[in-house]
């Protein structure tokens, strides 16, 4: 079973701590004797190819699913409205607007009406969407969509941010564009961010640290972390130290289990 355990707060984000985590469905080992240390405030991408548990990890930490066996160990462990979860798909509330949508899980927590939309205007500003409050889902692009998704996981103010392959569908410059802006508000709120993505190039420029998964088993191939600045702009992607860590995930990526 899963252990949560309560502790202290640093540089604005949680800390998480994986010990001999192991998840199976039925008889097939999807994570196995997985141990990882994730620091408060840290930006984590993990990697992977298709079926190699990134997602189930992910669901482990946010705990969706529990653990067959091991722990989970998060710090503040108090964090019911302080861990956001973005997905794949937007999942925005068709008949709600822009607006109405950031606002929801503001309303799940009985925050106050007028606070409420205070703070969803300020985190659909963060994500360029202050003009759009009052379109509908169906009325923005795939892009715009993804934005109102962050800003909606951003109104809570989360101390643990999780996104699985967030931007995957997206076109190739509307993606650079948000990892360039998820980058920033990392920057700005000192937040932890686990990432995860199959996306070499994507790892490489969003995050400081990068842990690449074995093919089968959920095991961990490679914990790298990552030689690059801390400000990130397009510029870096055709630097020669940017071209060494794609090399260095790539290779991972590519060596059989």
């Amino acid at each position: 079973m899963a252990v949560i355990t309560a502790g202290r707060l640093e540089n604005g984000g949680a800390a998480v701590r994986l010990h001999n985590l192991r998840r199976t469905f039925d008889d097939l080992v999807v994570i196995n004797r997985l141990t990882l240390d994730i620091r408060a405030g840290e930006f984590l991408a993990i990697l992977g190819p298709s079926g190699c548990g990134k997602s189930t990890l992910l669901r482990l930490i946010a705990r969706l699913v529990e653990p067959t066996t091991g722990t989970v160990e998060v710090t503040p462990a108090d964090l019911k409205f302080h861990t956001a979860y973005v997905f794949q798909d937007a999942h925005l509330l068709p008949w709600r607007t822009v607006l109405e949508n950031t606002v929801l899980p503001l309303e799940l927590m009985g925050t106050d009406t007028a606070e409420s939309a205070a703070r969803a205007r300020a985190a659909l500003a963060e994500v360029g969407l202050a003009e759009a409050e009052v379109r509908y889902p169906a009325q923005l692009s795939g892009g715009m969509r993804m934005r109102v998704s962050l800003a909606r996981a951003l109104v809570t103010q989360p101390k643990l941010l999780l996104l699985d392959e967030p931007f995957a569908a997206l076109d190739e410059i509307t993606r650079f564009r948000l990892d360039i802006r998820l980058r920033e508000l990392w920057l700005e709120r000192g937040m932890t961010v686990i990432f995860v993505t199959h996306s070499i190039t994507e790892a490489a420029f969003l995050a400081d640290r990068a842990v690449v998964l074995t093919r089968k088993g959920g095991g961990i191939k490679m914990d790298r972390r990552l030689a690059l600045p801390e400000i990130r702009r397009n510029e870096l992607r055709a630097s020669p130290e940017f071209g060494r860590e794609m090399e260095a995930l790539l290779a991972a990526m590519e060596e059989e289990s």
